[in-house]
């Protein structure tokens, strides 16, 4: 009976290291947590660009960015193979889409130089 307390008692040890150490790297680390697109784009950590995929301008949003820009490569790998035409037209086109509907203050890279909308 005393070793099932003692595994016990080390797996609610570990259960709250785990929870400590997840609460501490969620406040180190704010970005690394942000629940959507919306938040990352807000915050300034992730601005679009005229190819059609997302920027992250700081890197704590790096790994958001590549998920980000996975999603779209598949979307944009799809409409590329119906229409016939590169995958680099189909971002081009949806670039522009997303231009004119992120909301004002969203980051925004034409020609390489960073703007706000």
């Amino acid at each position: 009976m005393s070793k099932i307390m003692s595994s016990t008692d080390a797996t609610t040890s570990i259960q709250k290291v785990i929870t400590i150490s997840l609460l501490i790297f969620t406040l180190v680390s704010p970005y690394a947590w942000a629940a959507s697109l919306e938040e990352l784009r807000a915050s300034g950590t992730i601005g679009e660009s005229a190819t059609g995929y997302v920027i992250a301008r700081d890197s704590s949003a790096q790994a958001q960015a590549d998920s980000i820009n996975a999603q779209r490569r598949a979307i944009y790998q799809q409409k590329a193979a119906a229409q016939g035409i590169s995958v680099d037209q189909v971002g081009k086109v949806y670039a522009q889409e997303i231009f004119n509907t992120v909301p004002a203050g969203t980051w925004i890279q034409i020609n390489g130089q960073w703007a706000k909308k």
